[in-house]
């Protein structure tokens, strides 16, 4: 290799030298965003041999810098020339899962295991296995509670006696002195579960889970219950009794409400897990108090689980026991609690059935109709679809309709764009008659609501309700009411004419194409608003193909043609913009 060959392969490594020495953070994290790019420039072996030891000696930076590097580092086995070479980019990782910042050790360990996973049993020994233990004895909590991330991923894919060293480090991470430590061995230990054996979990997993779930800190306590449900799963019902029942009794009564709230926020997960003796005689007493517990956050986490714990037990245990809980919780004093039952309420319709429905949801439903909150409003709407499967669409629109269209103007706009959403649903149920009567006013007044969105929603379902209902039924219902707003003195009712005519182009034939939406168009076109001069332009992109499927080729060349080419000369650039992508089409 001559001089200038050198120097020509030295390029990339130099800039990128220069470029994490600048003084601008946000230049030397994009300097490591390229990595990659530099990375295939120099070729496996040089970045091996270069690249790699480079970086190992740059860890000397802003966090938002190691951040990138440790992200980035994760996905580098393909560029240090595949998984036989993987276990080189541990070390600058390993520096990355001590530093002080959480993040950073966060996403360092996610790297790592990355990488780990595609190592080989020899290199899982000689480097994957070091590496945890330097990091699981370091003088650091840092390093410590990296540790606790790493071993997992690396069990599986051990020997027999590695396996009996990692739990044993495991077991002293655990009983560490830093609160952080044990943290983070609570966290992790749900997934170490998972990969070893039903023996060891009796016999080594059990006994560290017991130890964490009563520690003096809430917050190593709280982080245990995924653990718990992991323990459950691999373990017979009668093993569960025996060996964390009591366990479980104790943290779903812990003082401390954050933990309650985790037992409350996986209940289902952990009644699916502990089998129908226990949840017949143990839970349901447990979740009917988690309903009522004193903090606002447990009792929201319960409601939320209401629907998936009623189908694991008896449906007479749910009116006797859950249902009395949920009357209560309609009107609880906290609206996050009504909002997250508000969300799951309507997902005991289909278990309940049409009667129990009707006798006991209904008024419950009506009540959140009629909350106050924005939000519970908005979540008890949103899932009307649930109820109308179970109890049909006539009895919902005699007990809940009225309700409905009392909030049709509802301050909270979400409110009213959830009502529009249920339109085209409640529309195809109860037919067109009684929807003339009770509801296409309804939704004409959409079309001049202060919001836009509500105002795009409400074209939306002009479109839909032309499907549902049919052409004819268009032409004499809604299209002579949109017509109405072409003329009217303010502009944004004549951009919502073109907005609703753009809309339902595409779901009427081509006589109504002709005869009731080009000519509108074709007038809006010489608006004085710039705004609907160039909306109208996008209209027309719109119908043109439309145009042409319908055989109106005579059209689109005498009417089409000669607006289009009109637009296309407007003293406005954007209105000549979008005329000009129309035309396109038109040739």
């Amino acid at each position: 290799m001559n001089t200038e060959d050198a120097d020509e392969t030295l390029y990339p490594i130099a800039i990128l030298i220069d470029e994490l020495k600048h003084e601008d953070a946000s230049l030397r994290v994009n300097a490591v965003r390229r990595l990659a790019t530099i990375a295939l420039a120099l070729g496996p072996e040089r970045t091996r041999d270069e690249l790699i030891p480079f970086l190992e000696d740059s860890i000397d930076d802003e966090d938002e810098v190691l951040l990138v590097l440790a992200e980035e580092l994760g996905g580098f086995v393909e560029y240090v020339g595949g998984p036989q070479y993987g276990h080189l980019l541990l070390p600058t990782l390993e520096t990355l899962a001590a530093v002080e910042e959480t993040v950073v050790r966060d996403k360092a360990v996610e790297s790592i295991a990355k990488i780990g996973v595609l190592l080989g049993q020899q290199q899982i020994e000689e480097h994957y296995i070091p590496m945890i233990r330097r990091l699981s004895i370091g003088d650091w909590f840092t390093s410590r509670t990296s540790a606790c991330g790493l071993y997992a991923p690396a069990y599986s894919l051990s020997t027999p006696n590695t396996q009996e060293e990692l739990r044993r480090l495991y077991g002293l991470l655990c009983n560490d002195d830093t609160p952080m430590v044990r943290r983070a061995a609570g966290t992790h230990l749900a997934k170490l579960t998972k990969e070893v054996s039903k023996e060891h979990v009796l016999s080594e997993i059990i006994p560290l889970f017991r130890h964490l779930a009563i520690d003096e800190q809430d917050s190593v306590r709280l982080l245990t219950v995924e653990s718990l449900v992991a323990i459950a799963e691999v373990l017979s019902p009668e093993e569960t009794k025996a060996q964390i029942l009591e366990i479980l009794r104790t943290m779903c009564t812990d003082k401390s409400w954050r933990v309650r709230y985790m037992i409350a926020d996986k209940f289902v997960q952990l009644a699916k897990a502990v089998g129908a003796d226990i949840v017949r005689e143990d839970l349901i007493t447990a979740f009917v108090a988690l309903l009522k517990d004193n903090e606002a956050e447990v009792r929201t986490a319960a409601a939320g689980q209401v629907p998936g714990f009623s189908t694991l037990i008896d449906k007479d245990s749910v009116l006797r026991e859950i249902m009395p809980c949920v009357k209560e919780l309609v009107t609880d004093t906290s609206q996050h609690v009504r909002a997250a039952l508000a969300t799951q309420i309507s997902g005991l319709a289909p278990f309940l059935g049409k009667d129990q429905t009707i006798d006991h949801l209904l008024p419950l439903f009506l009540a959140l109709l009629k909350d106050e909150a924005p939000e519970v409003r908005l979540n008890i709407i949103s899932k009307l679809d649930r109820v109308n499967e179970v109890i049909g669409i006539e009895l919902l629109s005699q007990s809940l309709l009225p309700a409905i269209i009392e909030l049709q103007e509802d301050k909270q706009w979400r409110v009213r764009l959830a009502i529009i959403e249920n339109i085209p649903l409640l529309a195809s149920q109860l037919g067109v008659a009684f929807f003339d009567e009770k509801l296409a006013e309804l939704c004409m007044n959409w079309l001049g609501d202060s919001v836009f969105s509500i105002r795009e929603a409400a074209t939306i379902n002009l479109r839909k309700l032309t499907e549902v209902f049919g052409v004819e039924w268009a032409k004499q219902a809604i299209i002579p009411k949109i017509l109405e707003m072409s003329t009217h003195e303010n502009y944004l009712y004549r951009m919502t004419t073109v907005f609703a005519l753009t809309a339902i182009a595409s779901a009427v034939n081509g006589d109504a194409l002709r005869d009731f939406i080009l000519p509108t168009v074709i007038t809006l076109a010489a608006d004085p608003i710039p705004n609907i001069r160039f909306n109208v332009a996008k209209c027309f992109e719109q119908i043109i193909p439309l145009a042409k499927k319908a055989n109106m080729t005579g059209t689109v060349n005498d009417q089409i043609k000669p607006a289009l080419a009109k637009l296309s000369e407007d003293s406005d650039n954007d209105v000549r913009f979008y005329a000009q992508r129309a035309a396109a089409t038109a040739w």
